[in-house]
């Protein structure tokens, strides 16, 4: 028996809406990336890019447990002598609430040029409203 092997131009791909309103960010990044990456499905590939697109609504909703809302940091930093940024969730939250959750999703992709090209499939927007009502998202709901 051969092992089955997905080829780029047969993976078909699904279009799910997941609304983050009251989820645990580490488990709702946790399943995005399996369905960015298509470990849900039984034709996964490794190499491959089987994965399905997500749109993520009401971001700015998203509940985190313990003190991560003023203990937690995101660091970055422009390349420049004295460029070193850090700022905690809470501010990240009232800036750009989007970047939590694409930073703990692109944080569980791989970190290859495929990881990046599966992170392209991921759309988040702060309210109730998004641009992709065309492509008929179905809902999807989180196993926790």
């Amino acid at each position: 028996m051969k092992t089955y092997v997905a080829k780029p131009s047969e993976v078909s791909r699904q279009w799910y809406l997941i609304d983050a309103d009251g989820k645990t960010l580490g488990h709702l990044a946790n399943e995005v990336s399996v369905m960015l990456r298509g470990k849900n499905k039984p034709e996964f590939t490794p190499h491959v890019d089987c994965g399905d697109f997500v749109v993520i609504i009401n971001a700015e909703k998203i509940k985190v447990t313990g003190k991560k809302e003023v203990q937690k940091k995101y660091y970055s930093h422009s390349g420049f002598p004295g460029g070193f940024k850090e700022e905690t969730l809470a501010a990240v939250r009232r800036r750009k609430p989007e970047l939590i959750i694409e930073r703990a999703v692109k944080g569980m992709l791989p970190h290859t040029s495929l990881g990046r090209e599966q992170f392209t499939k991921l759309k988040v927007y702060v309210g109730d409203k998004h641009p992709h009502e065309a492509q008929q998202p179905k809902s999807y709901t989180l196993s926790r």
